[in-house]
């Protein structure tokens, strides 16, 4: 029907979303939601209801914080991953800047190694003096975001 409110929002060929909506939040609901928002925000109103109740019937406690918690944690994780490299590279760095001596490394017999130490340094945003320590750095335990 042309003045349904659904109708824009949700179109044939796509009937699982209004299947959904309908199922996990009632087609009265939904109607009076659309009624109250402004035209303008309506299509983004569906997608929002569309979203979460995909999510719902996947996931009926949590529905898609669930999803954005799943998310959070490995961001975490891979953060605390990304971290625990960038501490290695850097005592790596380090190291490598105690070995030189002259230009080269220390058992060298040519000069073949001539790169200068600041050939080396990789700035890190945690620590102005990369060869400090481990000040700065964390490998697991605890949320540093």
């Amino acid at each position: 029907m042309p003045d349904c409110i659904f109708a824009p929002y949700f179109p044939p060929e796509e009937p699982q979303k209004f299947a959904n909506v309908h199922k996990i939040f009632g087609a009265s609901n939904v109607s009076k939601l659309l009624n109250e928002v402004q035209p303008h925000q309506r299509e983004d109103a569906v997608n929002s209801l569309a979203y979460e109740a995909e999510a719902r019937i996947k996931d009926p406690v949590y529905g898609c914080v669930g999803a954005i918690s799943v998310l959070q944690r490995q961001v975490i994780r891979l953060q605390k991953e990304l971290d625990a490299t960038n501490a290695d590279l850097i005592r790596y760095t380090c190291n490598e800047m105690t070995t030189l001596h002259d230009g080269r490394r220390i058992g060298e017999a040519s000069s073949t190694f001539s790169q200068s130490p600041s050939a080396y340094y990789y700035p890190s945003p945690w620590n102005n003096d990369p060869c400090a320590g481990d000040a700065g750095f964390h490998r697991g335990g605890g949320n540093h975001m």
